[in-house]
């Protein structure tokens, strides 16, 4: 069912040098979820429902996506900056710390986030993202490059937001679509509304430049990690065609106190896919009842 014309409370606040959009429903003790690529605040839509009878759940649009301001420069896009937002978003909200969730380029930046503030995190919920550690690891095998070809594409100027741009942005459909294990689950006004946000004036290159400048800082510098000692819950659509299963394996060296969860039969997008099922997940992880 399409959540697009719900009455959804939207608001907005400035950190970092940005302007950054959210949505937020409930009340309570701060959930934070970041969204991926070629996402916005929407693909949280069943989690916010579920979980703000518990929370104030707070799902922001990414610097760069959808209503926040579309940066154009590369370096804006540093993994140091998008922590910052981070940071900036959770004390502006009133908070000094949350439960944070990420998807897919917001598991990544909450990985880094809980990493350089580990203070700020209650617990840490991670959906379809290796730890960066371990996705390094498997950008040294023949398996994990084959299924990033999408990254070292998106280094190309001006091509990909040309490719995206073709056929009413036919490519953001079948990212979607294609990839989906139950295609049902995405609604046309679903796709309409995932379109409209990578149609934004600017949006499509702020949301590549995430994969610019992740290329560029990734293969020139090293990055220690500490052992985290937050609680932190994985959970892990098996039918991911972009990042293997393969590289949950270890993230155990990385973590103290840490559960999987893997759901068969379910793609990349497992909180929009299963969501039933991973909202079960995620209230058992945090000890609470969603009835």
């Amino acid at each position: 069912m399409s959540l697009v014309n719900k009455n959804w409370n939207h608001n907005y606040l400035y950190t970092n040098g940005v302007r950054l959009h959210y949505v937020s429903e409930g009340e309570g003790n701060l959930m934070l979820m970041l969204h991926g690529f070629p996402e916005f605040w929407y693909s949280w839509r069943h989690q916010i429902i579920a979980f703000s009878n518990n929370y104030r759940v707070v799902a922001p649009d990414l610097r760069g996506y959808n209503y926040s301001d579309q940066l154009q420069s590369i370096e804006l896009y540093d993994i140091s900056e998008l922590v910052k937002d981070v940071a900036g978003i959770i004390t502006n909200l009133g908070y000094e710390k949350c439960i944070l969730v990420g998807h897919d380029w917001g598991g990544a930046i909450a990985w880094y986030f809980a990493n350089q503030y580990p203070e700020m995190v209650e617990k840490l919920i991670v959906l379809n993202i290796p730890h960066p550690a371990k996705f390094m690891e498997g950008l040294r095998t023949p398996q994990q490059l084959r299924k990033s070809w999408y990254i070292f594409f998106f280094q190309l100027p001006y091509l990909p937001e040309l490719l995206f741009k073709w056929n009413n942005y036919k490519a953001i459909e079948s990212a979607f679509i294609n990839m989906a294990i139950d295609k049902s689950v995405f609604s046309e006004e679903d796709i309409q509304a995932y379109k409209k946000a990578a149609a934004k004036p600017g949006a499509l290159t702020a949301m590549i430049n995430y994969y610019r400048c992740f290329f560029r800082q990734s293969f020139t510098s090293e990055k220690s990690w500490n052992k985290l000692d937050i609680p932190t819950l994985m959970i892990w659509g098996e039918n991911d065609t972009a990042l293997g299963k393969e590289l949950t394996n270890g993230t155990e060296d990385y973590v103290n106190d840490l559960a999987i969860k893997y759901i068969p039969n379910c793609s990349h997008w497992v909180q929009q896919e299963k969501p039933d099922l991973v909202n079960q997940y995620i209230a058992e992880f945090l000890e609470i009842s969603l009835s």
